[in-house]
């Protein structure tokens, strides 16, 4: 049995979860969310709280167990809380601004780098370095973030590009002088 998809999944106040069949809807303060589950899994709610059960013991099944418990888990979590995803900009001259709904960043190249947000996803940026990806659906953001951290990944000699906030760089040595 799996550990994670045998735990009860909380449900919060002001969270309704709705379940028809292998599609479950999720609404909360911060908005709404729907996703339909693989097969192999039943998602069953019971009071406050929703359970994932296998449908059988199949290799399938058994594969699926916690991944739908921690899909739906996650989507409770961000209708009630939302996700927020942290980057930071190094480099002299490397800045980010929000234009509108756009992330606009200067990271060196000839051209500005500009990005539209998914819908669901906003932007917000402080001390021109620091951006902030937030939204309520967690996959998006992280996907959202890992695109935006691409764009200049940090390189290993002098660390400049966009990391994640607490992201450590491992670090070359330059060339060495000859001796």
């Amino acid at each position: 049995m799996s550990r994670i998809g045998k735990r009860p999944i909380p449900i919060p106040a002001k969270v309704v979860v709705t379940i028809m069949g292998q599609e479950v809807q999720v609404k909360g303060p911060k908005g709404e969310l729907v996703r339909t589950l693989p097969t192999g899994v039943s998602v069953v709610q019971e009071g406050d709280q929703v359970l994932v059960h296998r449908r059988d013991d199949s290799r399938l099944a058994r594969e699926r167990h916690g991944l739908c418990r921690t899909l739906v888990a996650n989507m409770v979590e961000g209708v009630a809380n939302g996700y927020q995803k942290r980057l930071e900009i190094q480099g002299i001259g490397y800045r980010a601004q929000v234009q509108g709904h756009n992330l606009n960043m200067s990271l060196g190249y000839s051209h500005p780098v500009v990005f539209e947000p998914p819908a669901g996803i906003e932007f917000a940026v402080e001390n021109n370095t620091n951006v902030i990806v937030s939204g309520i659906d967690k996959e998006l953001v992280g996907n959202t973030a890992a695109s935006i951290r691409a764009s200049r990944p940090p390189e290993p000699y002098k660390g400049k590009g966009v990391r994640y906030a607490g992201e450590q760089v491992r670090r070359k040595a330059g060339k060495s002088g000859k001796k």
